[in-house]
């Protein structure tokens, strides 16, 4: 996996098990690696994916089966869907419009299907 330097590594972390959840990857109840397993793998500090963990935890993204391991919740589509249009929607679709301002971009030249 290849980190950004912009973001906090374990934030680029959840980003990934979010897409993987979106795109299919990773179904409802699915068990996701340990900790100590998903950082070897990857190449990170176990401490750094348990933070990563508990924040997915924290927003009912994951859960953990104490002695058996984490799994993906079965709302954790909903709950993804509706978190990532809202800081779409609030944060990065008033820069795009920003920009198309600046540039004069109207959005009848948008190719949108």
């Amino acid at each position: 996996m290849e980190f950004n330097s912009n973001k906090s590594i374990y934030l680029q972390i959840c980003d990934v098990i979010c897409e993987n959840i979106l795109n299919g990857s990773l179904a409802p109840d699915a068990r996701i690696p340990s900790v100590r397993e998903y950082g070897a793998e990857i190449g990170v500090n176990p401490n750094t994916v348990m933070r990563a963990y508990e924040k997915l935890t924290n927003e009912g993204i994951i859960y953990n089966r104490r002695g058996i391991g984490y799994f993906i919740n079965p709302q954790a589509k909903q709950i993804v869907l509706k978190s990532r249009r809202k800081e779409f929607l609030e944060n990065e679709l008033p820069e795009i419009i920003r920009r198309m301002k600046l540039l004069g971009i109207d959005p009848s030249e948008l190719d949108i299907r």
